[in-house]
């Protein structure tokens, strides 16, 4: 790679990482974890297990990145170490994983819009998904004109995110902490909890963690673009985690000060509660509207990014070559964009709630992750006379992609036993993607005869 084009810094790449981490769902997912946690002291494990697997993930993928420095190295990396059809497969579970996390995001912003807007007995499930679905044709719509996000754009946002979780976390010096009541571990039999019975609630919690860190499985993206990227890239890791990390324990924890653990465990809007309890009724407002407009952003990110990669497919006829048509006026991927909107429109009438768009997320993505950082043991021998002063390599390998890889295991075995259906829908379609990959090949040598 030409050396003028290594321009990311330490603090470019710290924000790349904490961007891409934060999303919507630490105002949701806290929720989640409480009630599966049961107790205050497996509530806080969860985020601090969670954090650490993210790290040996992230060092993980910033290794890989280093050794394969390409633009969208982690839509690439499948079909340089697996067979076609398990490339296939895997990327486009990962299109319809973001699908999925799309109109699980959709559904956050709904919650907080809906409790804002609208008296309680109109706050129903159907006002939710409709407010998701017009949120993402609004963006739809938007895209088809042409509409293109920068940098510069992502970092007000990002900062911006960051600002209002700094605020959030002030609610614990504003008074008003609510009293907490005792918490007890419940077993499905009524006998004491056993280390068993804490593991698996620790696998279930660790569903609607992984959906908080997730995200900087894209610093693979960014391994040759890096000044001193040997150095820079594992700091920036470090230190962007490292605020990802301390802010998430910070604002959970003013979440169990504030609305109580045993509250938590069933709350809904806790960041607006947040807000009311700094600014009163009308900062409950304001958030949940500022919330709302940072699910649109999300939205609009994914509508931009996901269809490239499908078009991507398409250019290498992974896909079908309708995949690759433009718009003459706004040179806009339009079937890509489609097709990726439906997708994320099915999954919202589909699953119909967050907790079951979770799961079916969660299993899927957990299956890019695994395959995505297992090739870090063929890209390590493939790569070997690589000059090491050029690249990053992470310490304790391979340790930490084990560590990374049998966590994921771990999550996935979890979201099997919580919801089967939603765990065995994951490998249906992954089964079905491999069987689409063997009939698109049969039916291009058929037309090539």
């Amino acid at each position: 790679m030409n050396p003028e084009k290594k321009q990311l810094s330490l603090f470019d790449l710290s924000m790349i990482v904490v961007s891409l981490v934060i999303g919507m769902g630490i105002f949701r997912t806290p929720v989640n974890v409480a009630a599966k946690a049961q107790i205050p002291e497996l509530f806080f494990l969860a985020w601090i297990v969670g954090g650490f697997v993210a790290l040996c993930g992230a060092l993980t993928y910033a290794e890989i990145g280093s050794r394969y420095p390409v633009t969208g190295g982690y839509y690439k990396i499948f079909s340089v170490c697996y067979h076609p059809s398990i490339a296939f497969a895997i990327n486009c579970i990962i299109v319809v994983s973001n699908a999925a996390s799309v109109a699980g995001v959709s559904l956050i912003g709904a919650e907080y819009l809906n409790k804002a807007l609208f008296p309680v007995e109109m706050q129903t499930n159907d006002h939710r998904i409709l407010i998701g679905l017009v949120s993402i044709i609004i963006f739809y719509t938007i895209n088809l004109l042409g509409l293109r996000t920068s940098s510069r754009t992502q970092n007000v946002l990002t900062i911006i995110k960051l600002v209002m979780v700094v605020t959030l976390i002030c609610a614990i010096f504003f008074g008003g902490q609510t009293q907490q009541l005792p918490s007890v571990f419940n077993t499905a039999n009524g006998l004491p909890a056993t280390w068993s019975d804490y593991g698996k609630a620790l696998g279930i919690c660790l569903i609607a963690v992984s959906f908080s860190f997730g995200g900087y499985q894209q610093t693979i993206n960014f391994g040759g673009e890096a000044k001193e990227a040997k150095k820079v890239i594992p700091r920036s890791i470090l230190v962007g985690l490292g605020i990802i990390i301390t802010l998430y324990m910070a604002i959970n924890y003013a979440y169990v000060k504030v609305i109580g653990f045993e509250q938590l465990k069933s709350a809904q809007s806790i960041a607006a509660i947040l807000a009311g309890q700094i600014f009163g009724p009308t900062g409950f407002t304001i958030l949940s509207v500022l919330i709302f407009l940072s699910v649109l952003g999300y939205v609009n990110v994914n509508l931009l990014s996901n269809p490239r990669a499908m078009y991507a497919m398409g250019e290498e006829k992974a896909l079908p070559q309708i995949f690759t048509k433009k718009t003459k006026k706004n040179d806009v991927m339009v079937v890509s964009l489609t097709v990726f909107t439906i997708l994320s429109i099915i999954t919202l009438f589909y699953a119909k709630t967050f907790d079951k768009i979770l799961n079916y997320t969660i299993f899927m993505d957990g299956a890019g992750m695994i395959f995505s950082a297992a090739t870090i043991f063929y890209l390590r021998k493939k790569t070997a006379h690589l000059d090491k002063n050029t690249i990053y390599t992470m310490k304790l390998y391979p340790l930490m992609p084990i560590i990374f890889i049998a966590a994921y295991l771990f999550v996935a075995i979890s979201i099997y036993n919580d919801d089967s259906e939603a765990a065995l829908n994951g490998i249906y379609i992954f089964l079905g993607f491999v069987a689409i990959y063997f009939i698109n090949k049969f039916l291009n040598r058929n037309r090539a005869v």
